[in-house]
């Protein structure tokens, strides 16, 4: 008697999941899947949930009957039983130990039988990049030095692979120094073993690892291509997980570039807008301008006013679309603003006064006569800088301020005083 066949299913998601195509080869599964697992590790501030899917979605994925039976009828078919089931009833960090080679995996996973592993440092660069550079997008290629583990020994450090406990520590990786502080006060201090340094074991000398003559690392020279993306900001981070130094019985971190911004000369931005600043003439401003503006990404822009249009000290004018692109939206952008400044003459000529006044709207007409003209007092304008002005006033009234406290009876009786 024959079975009907199962409804098919959703038969993408599981490739989704590990963010690969649906012809994706196994290596390619696995890069995939080492990748993320690592990053959503629970360990790691990951989401459990997202850390099961990953792990489910692998296991089909990287069994050649299940992977047909879900590519045929999907994720409900392997639910019903068909291929084994399609890992719903797996522990993720069983799956997860066992791809990275047992004894618990990189975290030490979530199962009881393998020993938890301690999490190297992450290594943090900056990185300087130009205005030019976030806007355009970039990328640079970095030589790093970074401690591997020895391959002729995988890490073991010795030829045979085997090592004793350390008998400085018993084993432990660290000693307990005993300082007497006084009487009947003493200070325990914990710190890593000198003998074993901190590793809690020790290897024959003829039977060290010739390679990296028992250190169980090797300097390893490695190129890491940054990709700067366009939009990208100043201060963010572009990790690369799992590239920093590798050490025996510990997850390997992260080399983390940060971005900093240079400071360009012209533009400044501020989140997807950028700002540039003009000087126009009296002449410009009145009449009219137009000049070319060199773009971050080389381009040149025709600036100019309207016809008849007055351009005001202090003011702005936006050309929309032309300021930074968002991140992962390339295709849209903020907007340029330019900041107008309007520089005056120092003086004009009784002849331009009278070219002007005769173009120029009519100065508002005095209200006064004659008369009351003349009864009033003439005055002069003075140029002044009110920041030296302020400063100017503030000495002053900081030194009357000491001649008053030394005019006071028995001011300098209480500054003897403070002196002893």
């Amino acid at each position: 008697m024959f079975g009907r066949a199962p409804k098919k299913s959703d038969n993408t998601r599981y490739y989704e999941i590990l963010g690969v195509s649906k012809n994706a080869a196994q290596d390619d599964l696995k890069k995939a899947y080492k990748k993320a697992a690592i990053k959503n590790h629970p360990d790691k501030g990951g989401d459990p949930e997202k850390f099961k899917e990953l792990a489910q979605a692998y296991e089909v994925l990287s069994d050649p009957e299940k992977r047909e039976i879900y590519d045929q009828y999907g994720e409900d078919a392997l639910k019903e039983g068909m291929g084994g089931g399609g890992g719903g009833g797996h522990d993720p960090f069983d799956i997860f130990s066992s791809f990275f080679g047992g004894g618990g995996g990189p975290f030490g996973g979530g199962s009881s039988r393998g020993r938890r592993q301690r999490r190297g440092e992450d290594v943090v660069h900056p990185l300087k990049v130009s205005l030019e550079d976030l806007y355009s997008g970039t990328s640079k290629k970095l030589s790093l030095s970074r401690n591997a583990l020895c391959s002729k020994c995988n890490g073991k450090g010795s030829k045979s692979g085997a090592s004793m406990k350390c008998a400085g520590c018993q084993g432990t990786g660290m000693k307990v120094s005993i300082r007497h502080l006084g009487p009947s006060m003493i200070q325990q201090m914990q710190h890593a073993c000198n003998e074993c340094k901190g590793t809690g074991e020790t290897i024959n000398d003829k039977d060290r690892c010739p390679q990296c003559k028992g250190e169980k690392v090797v300097q390893e020279k490695k190129v890491l291509e940054v990709i700067v993306e366009k939009g990208m900001q100043n201060g963010q981070k572009i990790t690369f997980p799992g590239e920093a130094d590798e050490a025996p019985d510990t997850v390997t971190g992260d080399i983390v570039f940060v971005l900093q911004q240079k400071e360009h000369p012209k533009f400044k931005r501020k989140a997807e807008d950028l700002f540039v600043e003009h000087t126009l003439s009296l002449t410009e401003a009145l009449c009219g301008f137009q000049y070319v503006l060199a773009h971050l990404d080389g381009r040149q822009l025709l600036i100019k006013s309207n016809p008849g249009e007055v351009i005001k000290p202090d003011s702005y004018k936006a050309i929309n679309d032309e300021g930074m692109p968002l991140y992962q939206r390339p295709f849209m952008k903020g907007n340029l603003y330019i900041h107008f400044t309007v520089d005056f003459p120092e003086s004009l000529s009784l002849d331009q006064v009278k070219a002007l006044e005769a173009v120029l709207p009519p100065k508002p007409s005095s209200q006064l006569t004659d008369m009351e003209l003349d009864e009033c007092e003439e005055t002069t304008l003075n140029d002044v800088n009110m920041e030296e002005e302020s400063r100017r006033k503030q000495q002053q009234a900081q030194q009357e301020a000491y001649d008053e406290d030394d005019d006071m009876p028995g001011g300098a009786q209480r500054v003897q005083c403070a002196q002893q």
